[in-house]
């Protein structure tokens, strides 16, 4: 695509996260142009569509899909959704920014993966953390080499209260894969391992756990709630994960837990020259000089853009210049491994070996 060309963009789900592609993009006025919307409740689809000025309304993803007047697609629908839209938008020759989880399960990850492989599309996963001002600075000394060896880690999020949408599709496991772990425990996996230098995940051992949930505890004021739905996922889950080169990392969420907590997500990095933890809008860097311990505050500049508007760019930028996202189809396939075997760790009692049967 030619460098002063618009990327033509569509839209598949006008929700929340789909109007906040929406602001994003419009940012981006001189690079891209969003020219179709869909969603399974048209008028909110239609209502989207007028308020931004969207030319056309389709009555199907499909439909959007196959339109000569888009590029690319942003896929932001439940879960259980993801791989076959995706799917269907690689063969259809259309880049795609896709939603975390990459898929409900390792297979549908794998498949979506494979795909990508096989075609000459983008394939971006919307993790947004990694775009954070923060993190960003972190990785900036970890490329340095000021942590050295990343050998440990610890990546977590909790929430006290915060089950979203009890008894939709956000609680139901055949449709959204799980619950904290797969909701916002991904994005802090994913964290982690790009912090940590992109190590290969050979073993998890990991334990899940409802205790609010099924009791109808613990609810959080994200979507509505439906008291004639389904409770069948988690409320917290931990894991320990080994990395083929040595490493480890341990993982904490939860949507609901008796605990003091400032629900901020945080990760915590011990490297042989250093260290750095990030929480939330803050961080530290961690080192030892003439026999004293010696830290480095980090913050988000005041006048910071934002993770979100740095995300939607660099997707454009993969568009536009053919190179690979940095979040791109192998590390959602990576994330999409770990969580199912952490699932299967708490199934079973036992340590789980990730089966890599989509080589990279």
């Amino acid at each position: 695509m030619a460098a002063n060309q618009k990327v033509r963009i569509g839209i598949i789900g006008a929700g929340n996260i789909g109007g906040v592609h929406i602001e994003q993009f419009s940012k981006l006025a001189d690079q891209c142009e969003i020219t179709a919307i869909t969603d399974a409740y048209l008028p909110l689809a239609e209502s989207r569509a007028k308020a931004n000025g969207i030319a056309q309304v389709m009555a199907t993803p499909e439909q959007l899909i196959e339109s000569a007047d888009v590029d690319a697609v942003i896929i932001g629908v439940p879960n259980q959704f993801h791989a076959p839209l995706a799917l269907q938008a690689i063969q259809a020759g259309k880049h795609v920014l896709l939603e975390k989880p990459m898929g409900i399960n390792s297979e549908a990850a794998r498949q979506i993966y494979e795909a990508s492989k096989a075609s000459n599309q983008v394939v971006m996963i919307g993790h947004q953390m990694r775009w954070e001002a923060v993190p960003m600075q972190i990785k900036e000394q970890i490329d340095r080499g000021e942590l050295g060896h990343i050998y440990n880690a610890k990546a977590g999020w909790f929430r006290r209260k915060g089950i979203p949408g009890w008894g939709t599709w956000f609680t139901r496991m055949d449709q959204s894969g799980g619950g904290p772990l797969i909701d916002i425990g991904v994005h802090m996996l994913d964290l982690a391992l790009y912090l940590m230098g992109n190590p290969k995940p050979v073993s998890v051992y990991g334990s899940t756990y409802a205790e609010f949930g099924p009791k109808r505890k613990g609810i959080g004021n994200w979507g509505k709630p439906d008291w004639n739905g389904v409770y069948d996922v988690e409320d917290l889950a931990t894991a320990l994960i080994k990395m083929d080169n040595g490493s480890t990392l341990s993982l904490e969420v939860s949507w609901a837990v008796h605990m003091d907590t400032d629900n901020t997500p945080f990760v915590h990095l011990m490297g042989s020259e250093g260290g750095a933890s990030y929480r939330g809008a803050s961080g530290k860097l961690l080192t030892e000089k003439f026999d004293r311990a010696i830290d480095t505050d980090l913050s988000r500049p005041e006048h910071d853009e934002g993770e979100r508007i740095r995300l939607s760019r660099h997707f454009l930028e993969c568009i536009k210049e053919g190179k690979q996202p940095i979040t791109s189809a192998l590390t959602g396939y990576t994330n999409n491994l770990v969580l199912d075997a952490i699932y299967e760790s708490s199934r079973t009692g036992n340590e789980v070996k990730l089966n890599w049967n989509a080589e990279s």
